[in-house]
């Protein structure tokens, strides 16, 4: 039984001792005291007076004596009002760590049996991958790697957008302005080289539609009649219809950016189970459509147009097919999703990482499924996430103004060998050691900025501020992991193995120790919450709030020094649980810790 089990047992049996009433223990809830106050766990009196007949102060007065007499993790207690504040003996702290200590994967739950899948990248082939696609991509992996720590089995994919007008615009920009570049001849990555031409796409339609405008045109009838776009829509009619031409020129392109996506995630340190793409997925919508539209689901509009009503549902109506007879975005992820749950009969679960500006997109993906009469369609979960923004403002792709992602993490690395090489943090390391130690440092204090905030936050991402060594910051945390291996690199020269250390019943530990032990327990529920609402940020904080409680304890107590070996023994045991808790939860945020700074 843990430590909250036991308090919530001898509550209620204070409660029915002292009071005849019965409660089952789980319904009693315990919930950590707040710093100021002595204390671990704190119960809430409030809802008990009818039943003590008492203010909530005496309330808790005779309960924390009845657990102090009953209860033996109870040690003592105070009451704040109506809060009684749970202290507990130094041997519940002890035997506590002794047994995480001894625990393998300690922080990991018992396996499920069951799979979730978690899409995350989800890239457009006409540019490359941007500051925006980092936050998703860090987003949607660490909530798979959480996933998996709680117990489930995680499929990661991602839906490749390889088609539609976008695609095309890139691919018409390239045959008028290309000469026929190509990554070799250019010296570009391939994603980054077809980037260039949707921006090129974009300058021309502009000139174009102030030409037509200019000719009489209003602005409405030029956006909508520019000889670009014309050329852009009807690439995407030879598209779909497999004209040889357009197909083997798609395929190229195409083939250029993947090989420069790959490039990219590689950096990242992401990866992929499956690779879903909608020139695949789009035509298994088109036949749902179709069926749809047999059924009654679905009805065609006076130009041919297909369409939802979803105003039962409080929505509106939704188009799922052009007039023209090609797809939308809504047709390919009504035959993605419905092709996954195929290839994956037992998936309990689908988490789609996608920025909040779709959020009504997927209410009514998932309204449709329903509709058709998928019942899966409920198991279906829209991770949505705020944008990013840099003190310059809000990025835009067509303009060509988007912080594109292998440039942000080159300058983040580069920031971060600046800034170590200042704090001398590279004594006696070699070349290929220090370049390690950038990238590490560098790409671990991007990830960590932009996976701490709440994602249904927007967040201004602030290069400078994450790259510091001190703060709730990716560095700070990697400097504390450094620090411990520093310690038990010492401790192993005089003999103490890591693996043999536990903390003697005989020691009396100090309020800073028990502090630490309570913060390392933590770990599973923190995973348990981290999973269940599906936040990096609450891994995120906890690895720091552990951190920053190392280092409190580490100014306090001496690990080496005069005292007794014992108690050596017991903080360099504490020290090693530490660093295992640290490093554990950073790589549920993708990120690698350092032994040596």
């Amino acid at each position: 039984m843990n430590i909250v089990s036991q308090l919530q047992q001898g509550i209620a049996e204070g409660l029915k001792s002292l009071y005849n009433h019965q409660v089952n223990d789980s319904e009693l809830g315990l919930q950590p005291t707040r710093k100021e106050f002595e204390g671990t766990y704190t119960f809430v009196t409030f809802p008990y007076g009818k039943i003590s007949k008492k203010n909530p102060m005496e309330t808790g007065e005779e309960l924390g004596a009845f657990l102090k007499e009953s209860c033996q993790v109870v040690s003592g207690y105070n009451v704040v009002k109506g809060f009684l504040n749970i202290e507990l003996s130094s041997s519940v702290w002890t035997d506590l760590f002794n047994q995480i200590a001894q625990t393998p994967d300690y922080g990991t739950h018992d396996r499920k049996g069951k799979k979730v899948m978690v899409e995350y990248a989800s890239p457009n082939t006409n540019k490359p991958l941007h500051l925006g696609h980092l936050r998703n991509i860090f987003l949607g992996y660490s909530v798979s790697k959480i996933y998996d720590a709680f117990g489930y089995d995680v499929v990661k994919v991602q839906i490749i957008n390889d088609r539609g007008i976008h695609i095309c615009k890139s691919m018409v920009a390239w045959q008028k302005f290309g000469n026929g570049e190509t990554p070799a001849s250019s010296g570009l990555k391939g994603d980054k080289l077809v980037g260039k031409y949707y921006v090129a796409f974009d300058k021309a339609y502009k000139t174009e539609i102030k030409e037509l405008v200019a000719s009489g045109k209003t602005q409405e009838e030029a956006e909508k009649q520019a000889p670009i776009l014309l050329e852009a829509q009807q690439e995407l009619i030879k598209w779909e219809a497999k004209e040889p031409e357009t197909y083997a020129l798609w395929e190229k392109m195409n083939g250029w950016v993947y090989k420069g996506f790959d490039a990219t995630y590689e950096q990242m340190g992401v990866t992929f189970d499956k690779l879903y793409y909608e020139s695949n997925t789009y035509l298994l919508g088109k036949e749902q459509v179709a069926e749809g539209l047999k059924n009654g689901h679905f009805f065609k509009k006076d130009d041919g147009s297909v369409w939802v009503d979803l105003t039962d549902e409080g929505l509106d109506q939704k188009i799922v097919q052009r007039s023209d007879g090609t797809a939308v975005y809504m047709t390919q992820d009504i035959g993605t999703a419905i092709q996954r749950f195929k290839e994956y009969p037992g998936l309990i679960k689908q988490v789609y990482t996608v920025g909040n500006e779709q959020d009504y997109h997927f209410k009514v993906l998932f309204l449709i499924l329903k509709k058709l009469g998928y019942k899966w369609a409920e198991e279906c979960y829209h991770l949505s996430y705020g944008m990013v923004d840099l003190p310059s403002g809000k990025m835009k792709s067509r303009e060509g103004t988007v912080v594109d992602a292998d440039d942000l993490m080159n300058e983040m690395v580069s920031t971060a060998a600046h800034h170590t090489k200042e704090l001398g943090k590279i004594d006696g390391f070699t070349k290929e050691q220090a370049e390690e130690l950038y990238d590490t440092i560098g790409l671990g204090a991007l990830k960590y900025f932009l996976l701490k905030v709440d994602p249904k936050k927007r967040m201004l991402f602030d290069p400078q501020e994450s790259i510091e060594f001190h703060g709730n910051t990716g560095p700070f945390i990697q400097y504390t992991h450094a620090r411990i291996s520093a310690i038990l690199r010492r401790a192993d020269e005089l003999g103490l193995k890591k693996d043999d250390l536990t903390i003697s019943p005989d020691i009396e530990l100090s309020k800073a120790e028990c502090e630490l032990i309570y913060l390392i327990s933590e770990l599973p529920n923190r995973v348990k919450l981290a999973a269940e609402d599906y936040l990096p940020s609450v891994i995120a904080q906890y690895v720091y709030d552990l951190a920053k409680e190392y280092n409190k304890f580490y100014a306090e107590l001496a690990i080496f020094g005069e005292q007794a070996q014992e108690v050596t023994v017991s903080r360099v045991a504490l020290s090693a649980q530490v660093a295992i808790n640290i490093k554990f939860g950073m790589s549920l945020l993708g990120i690698h810790v350092p032994d040596r700074m």
